[in-house]
């Protein structure tokens, strides 16, 4: 069992320090196409208004039906 975890100890030190001497200046992978954007701009300004009218629609309907 001692010599078992003396081989495992010893296994763990190498590959530590194997990793350790591995060469950072990797190059990034190259970069794809832009992502389309997103077609946000006169229909923004419509949900907020949707928006704005519900929640004052549902806080007089609750402050209606508490009184």
């Amino acid at each position: 069992m001692q010599k078992k975890n003396m081989s495992a100890s010893i296994l763990l030190f190498f590959v530590g320090f194997i990793s350790t001497a591995q060469d950072g200046n990797i190059p990034p992978p190259p970069s794809g196409p832009d992502p389309p954007g997103a077609p946000i701009d006169g229909g923004i300004i419509i949900l907020f208004l949707v928006a704005l009218i519900y929640g004052i629609y549902k806080t007089y309907k609750n402050s209606k039906s508490v009184a």
